[in-house]
């Protein structure tokens, strides 16, 4: 049986924010679960699966996963190394007035469609920022309740979010491909290296992949790599090494992939949060 902790890292009568780490020693299906409120949860390292009936969902730092309450669920570590989220709550009525109709089901409990949405950039950075800030108490309550209602927001957004597409049978080939390169952040995949783990032609996926993601393979892929950057930067005095070991070419290659997507370099967002 998998072991998790669960720290409520920040908490008032608008929202609460718990860290949640698992160990992943379980592979298999878990045992079922209820969800007791409905929650948006950040995957921020390491990889699970969430399975609700027979719908199967690849949670990774890319994405936000929807847990609604009432609905069974059960998870499952097909990649070594556990995984580590920020889980966060807001009252129903926050929440109805945050989200887009056409994402809630009809009823009187506020619940979502889908099972998850891929997050932007500046959606990740929030998340980073509530972390690492809380962690080291720098955040004002105003501040993180506001950064929270943001990250909300921008996760659910039209403009700044997106719902997979394509057909089931598509968005399962598509998951397989995630759980590749999940499995190994550092490793310089070829195409071919990707598509035969898959079990599909090169051209194929990246068409499926594109089509189901909205985004090229090699951008899902970068997107991976930056999270987990942002997940190290209080571990890391030698931040060569750290790109290094994320699959980044040269220190200039991760410097200016990590400005691009947040904004920031590497160091300027240590010194933000006084991380070193």
């Amino acid at each position: 049986m998998a072991q998790f902790s669960c720290q409520t890292i920040f908490a008032t009568s608008t929202v609460t924010l718990r860290d949640v780490v698992c160990d992943g020693s379980c592979r298999g299906k878990s045992a079922e679960e209820c969800a007791h409120s409905t929650s948006l949860v950040y995957p921020y390292r390491g990889v699970f699966m969430r399975h609700v009936g027979r719908n199967d969902t690849v949670a990774e730092s890319n994405q936000v996963i929807f847990f609604n309450r009432g609905e069974d669920y059960r998870i499952s570590h097909p990649v070594a190394g556990g995984d580590a989220c920020l889980d966060v709550k807001v009252s129903e009525e926050v929440l109805a007035e945050l989200a887009p109709q056409q994402q809630l089901r009809s009823g009187a409990n506020v619940s979502f469609r889908r099972q998850r949405r891929r997050i932007d950039a500046r959606a990740q950075a929030l998340v980073a920022l509530l972390r690492h800030s809380l962690g080291r108490g720098i955040a004002e309550t105003l501040e993180a309740e506001t950064l929270t209602l943001t990250l909300i927001r921008r996760s659910l957004g039209e403009p700044t979010s997106h719902g997979a597409a394509g057909t089931y049978g598509g968005r399962k080939l598509v998951d397989r491909a995630k759980l590749v390169l999940s499995a190994d952040l550092g490793r310089r995949w070829t195409l071919g290296e990707v598509a035969k783990e898959v079990g599909v032609s090169p051209v194929y996926l990246t068409q499926l992949f594109q089509q189901v993601e909205a985004m090229p393979l090699y951008r899902y892929q970068l997107r991976l790599r930056l999270a987990r950057a942002l997940d190290l930067l209080g571990s890391y005095h030698d931040l060569t090494a750290l790109g290094l070991e994320l699959g980044f070419s040269s220190h200039s290659h991760f410097s200016s992939a990590f400005k691009q997507a947040y904004g920031r370099t590497p160091a300027e967002f240590q010194r933000t949060l006084r991380l070193r």
